[in-house]
């Protein structure tokens, strides 16, 4: 069972960041639950074997005040997965710095081999925040802003993008690990 944890303050952009996630894995057959994460417990999150932490709308930054309910991610071993605020999580709760850029729309990437993404590849942005990440972490595209990270040592990733817009490949190749 996969755990989708909703970032998003306003219920409404939950359907928008978090369902279209929920219907890729239904799609391939991958049970999951939805959590927002101000209603999760870390003794929770033993009982999933993978966790996917859902981004949110530009103007949503609630979560980055609350960054402590995080910690478990540093505690555990399970396979993360950060979409955009999710990966910006992921980078402050490793100690990385936010920065800040607005990138809306589609854009062409270049990507090392990145949960099945090589070469060039048209992702969507909808972001204002990026992180610079510690060394713990290694890059997987060749970009201004760092679009796809992988830990060192952890199954932990991160896209900066959405793919679940157009790279939905991603999020189930993710899930095979």
């Amino acid at each position: 069972m996969i755990l989708l944890i909703n970032i998003c303050k306003e219920k409404l952009h939950t359907y928008e960041f978090v369902k279209p996630i929920e219907n890729i894995l239904k799609q391939n057959n991958l049970q999951n639950k939805i959590k927002h994460y101000k209603e999760i417990k870390e003794t929770e999150i033993k009982k999933f074997s993978k966790v996917i932490i859902c981004g949110t709308s530009l103007k949503d930054n609630q979560y980055l005040k609350e960054i402590n309910k995080f910690n478990w991610i540093k505690e555990g071993e399970k396979p993360i997965l950060g979409i955009c605020g999710g990966m910006q999580i992921i980078g402050l709760i490793y100690g990385g710095e936010l920065k800040q850029k607005t990138e809306i729309g589609y854009y062409k990437e270049k990507f090392t081999s990145f949960l099945g993404l090589k070469g060039e590849q048209q992702v969507y942005h909808l972001h204002n925040n990026y992180i610079q990440f510690t060394k713990e972490f290694q890059e997987y595209s060749d970009s201004e802003i760092n679009q796809a990270i992988k830990h060192k040592n952890k199954n932990i990733y991160g896209a900066l993008f959405h793919p679940e817009v157009r790279q939905k490949s991603l999020i189930t190749n993710f899930c095979k690990i």
